[in-house]
């Protein structure tokens, strides 16, 4: 009896280890397009001959020290609930230093070069399974302060918001923007916490959200009605994808000869080698079964953004 009840104990243990040693998801911590935008902290940034205004991180975070002491409260509050944390200040240098590194790269027969948005870069670089968007405003009243907040946590992959929290805080006499945003938000981060583990438990089971966009170079000698024995390639590539994706799920959004849209692609967080997989990663596998017999049709793979991926059929 007692060699079965310490069996029992040992086993309950072990199981509450496992719990706790449960994986986490990555966080950044980043201020919001709104906060960037009202500090005069943007960009433009060229997308394809149309001028876009983005967050200007590299200068938000050279010159506002109060933004940088909000990050490090947070990445503090995050921290103690055990979520692994990317920097954004330290991020941001690195991708200074790889910025400076594609400038110099070329293609091969065009000498065309690198087009990757900043954030795009900045999220590749950072690795990070969730971004989260703060913005605050600082209240007076008197002599005392407050601060109204708003935290977000987005899928870096999806952009979808998976977690929230906002409210404002208690007036106090502190006038420390750090201390201020900790006694407005410790009443919500458990919940908040639990939000983005409740996330990152459906993407270790049900996978990461991705597009694959599918087309046709207009020199090449195939389509997507191309027929290979019983099958056209664009019921060979649906097969491969039920194949592939995480409980075969993935949704068809659009689909004609020369293109195919696929969203809501669900993708293994890692590969069976352990290594995390990411969209142009799973697309290459694509690309190379498709470059395989019996179908032998080059693929060129083009990277658009962190959860989307261009496979262009016919040429490299």
């Amino acid at each position: 009896m007692k060699k079965h009840l310490f069996s029992v104990i040992l086993m309950t243990v072990c199981c509450l280890s496992a719990f706790g040693q449960a994986k986490k998801p990555t966080l950044m911590v980043v201020p919001s397009d709104a906060w960037c935008k009202e500090h005069g902290f943007e960009q433009a940034f060229d997308n394809q001959g149309t001028t876009e205004m983005i967050p200007d991180y590299k200068a938000a975070v050279s010159t506002d020290k109060s933004l940088n002491a909000v990050i490090s409260k947070i990445n503090i509050l995050m921290a103690d609930r055990g979520f692994p944390l990317k920097d954004l200040q330290q991020n941001v240098k690195s991708i200074t230093n790889l910025s400076a590194e594609d400038r110099l790269i070329r293609s091969k027969t065009s000498g065309a070069q690198i087009t990757e948005s900043p954030l795009d870069r900045l999220r590749r670089t950072a690795k990070a399974d969730i971004i989260l968007e703060i913005d605050w405003t600082v209240n007076t009243m008197g002599p005392k302060s407050s601060i109204t907040y708003n935290l977000r946590g987005l899928d870096a992959y999806s952009n979808k918001q998976v977690a929230g929290a906002e409210g404002t805080g208690k007036g106090s006499f502190s006038a420390e923007i750090p201390v201020l945003l900790e006694e407005a938000v410790q009443d919500h981060m458990d919940a908040f916490a639990a939000q983005l583990q409740e996330h990152f438990d459906d993407l270790l089971t049900n996978g990461r959200e991705v597009v694959l966009d599918l087309r046709i170079f207009d020199t090449s000698n195939v389509d997507f009605e191309k027929e290979y024995g019983d099958y056209e390639l664009n019921e060979v590539i649906d097969n491969w994808l039920a194949d592939n994706c995480v409980n075969h799920r993935f949704s068809k959004s659009d689909a004609t000869e020369t293109m195919i849209l696929y969203e809501q692609v669900r993708i293994p967080l890692y590969k069976a080698n352990g290594m995390a997989q990411d969209t142009y990663g799973f697309a290459r596998e694509l690309a190379r079964f498709l470059g395989a017999a019996p179908y032998s049709i080059p693929v060129k793979t083009i990277n658009r953004g962190l959860g989307r991926c261009l496979l262009i059929l016919g040429e490299k």
